[in-house]
């Protein structure tokens, strides 16, 4: 049986994150970190966390905390709380290591993690993805992966909510 047992880690953990970041760099492996709410995992998530992890060896999810998600996102969000959504994308393959954020960007946690490669999805174009500017002064790259059409989180709520599918 699959356990996400080991692969999240909170706000309180960072320091264990970055420990275990190290002995991955010094055993010649890239990091990638991309981030957001996960709300309501979908086809288009999978495929940006999918191509996240092509781009190095080991991929950092940083998940809004709840707090973080109905400040950048509204009343009635999230749909799913913050424990359930790390469990979702821990649960993932392709998934390294998740860790919270309840700032309202990612900013403090990509300083933290120094990524390799910083992946983020195409509705933050270049100029607009928060860290870039960090992880391409360490010579990293940044990737704006191109959006899903007709996948998002806001079209599945709606559409549910229409109790279409």
């Amino acid at each position: 049986m699959f356990t996400t047992e080991g692969k999240i880690l909170g706000i309180d953990q960072w320091p264990a994150l970055r420990e275990a970041l190290d002995r991955e760099r010094a055993a010649g492996r890239k990091i990638v970190f991309t981030n957001g709410c996960f709300d309501l995992l979908h086809v288009g998530h999978l495929r940006l966390l999918e191509a996240a992890r092509a781009e190095g060896d080991v991929l950092v999810v940083g998940l809004n905390t709840d707090a973080s998600v109905k400040r950048n996102k509204g009343a009635g969000r999230p749909k799913l709380s913050e424990s359930e959504r790390a469990r979702v994308i821990a649960a993932l393959e392709c998934v390294s290591w998740v860790t919270f954020f309840d700032e309202d960007t990612p900013a403090r946690v990509i300083e933290g993690v120094e990524p390799d490669v910083l992946v983020k999805g195409g509705d933050w174009g270049h100029g607009r993805i928060v860290g870039e500017d960090f992880v391409k002064a360490r010579g990293g790259r940044v990737i704006s992966w191109p959006l899903i059409e007709g996948h998002s989180t806001t079209d599945l709520i709606a559409r549910a909510s229409r109790g279409g599918g």
